[in-house]
């Protein structure tokens, strides 16, 4: 089945954005969904509307465009991709409203486990372009649809690296969720039916320094569970000066082999919000250790 789907998904490639533009009742149910509030019965109206619409198609694609940029999507096995078809103002809109604010000149982006290009493609649309951004997919069938969607959008600065984030270089165990293919971890998560494959990987800090990564200004990490596995040996390694500014992180603290919140404290970290799914950390500009003292007149020194 994988390898079926993903012959799909290059053939579908091939094909010239506005070939798959929403038509009828699928239309019909894109624009609606997408006008509704966050409330428990419109949640239930949206699950119901999706579902048709998402049989209707049989596993064809669509072709939208939804935060600013152009996008191929495949709602019939990801997540991702239907929370952003269905209803992209409810797409993670508290991370990506604290992201927008911070995007300035020369924004550097890394995004690990960009699954199809939602976070991507967001801060390269509100840079104008002119963010660097470094797009970090490892599951081969979504890492084709990220570097479709790249393509259909001019930006110049985004680059796409097949490749998973982990503890060690070499080929790892990747594994494949048979439902929400977008779900996969080098730790076995969801289906116990799900399906493995090797991939390339390599440590952060492997990768920020092959990249010629001076400064971080935000990071994003969905890894399903294997964010343990990504960020202790980056801030065993990497200096102050590389520690991403803010830094958002899927909250699977259940998988995790030691408390990641109470590491991003001890190196600077503080809180800024704990939603849903994630948690969204900010680095202080004071150093752990620097003594910090108040004059009378209020200002303070370090």
């Amino acid at each position: 089945m994988h390898k079926l789907r993903f012959g799909l998904d290059r053939m579908n490639n091939a094909n010239p954005f506005g070939t798959y533009e929403p038509r009828g009742f699928v239309r019909w149910a894109l624009e609606y969904t997408r006008t509704l509030p966050k409330k428990w019965l419109a949640q239930r109206l949206v699950y119901l509307l999706r579902t048709f619409a998402i049989r209707s198609l049989r596993g064809e694609p669509l072709d939208v465009t939804v935060f600013g940029v152009r996008m191929r999507l495949f709602p019939d096995n990801n997540m991702c991709e239907k929370r952003i078809l269905f209803m992209p103002q409810y797409f993670d809109p508290i991370e990506l409203g604290i992201l927008e604010k911070r995007i300035g000149e020369n924004f550097c982006f890394i995004d690990i486990g960009a699954n199809v290009g939602g976070y991507t493609l967001f801060v390269a649309a509100r840079s104008d372009g002119g963010a660097r951004i470094l797009a970090i997919e490892p599951q081969p069938e979504i890492f084709d649809r990220l570097s479709f969607n790249i393509r259909l959008n001019p930006f110049g600065t985004v680059k796409a690296v097949a490749c998973a984030i982990a503890d060690k270089q070499g080929d790892l165990t990747l594994f494949l969720d048979p439902v929400n293919r977008g779900e996969s971890s080098l730790k076995i998560v969801g289906s116990s039916q799900a399906e493995a494959i090797r991939v390339p990987a390599m440590p952060l800090m492997d990768m920020v320094a092959n990249e010629g990564f001076q400064r971080i200004d935000a990071m994003k990490i969905d890894a399903e569970g294997s964010e343990d596995l990504i960020l202790g040996p980056f801030f065993e390694n990497a200096p102050r000066s590389l520690y991403p500014t803010l830094l958002m992180i899927e909250d699977s603290h259940t998988l995790w082999q030691f408390d990641i919140p109470a590491l991003l404290e001890k190196k600077g970290y503080r809180l800024l919000v704990r939603t849903k799914l994630n948690l969204v950390y900010e680095l202080s500009d004071v150093e752990p250790g620097d003594v910090v003292t108040e004059s009378v007149d209020g200002t303070i020194s370090v």
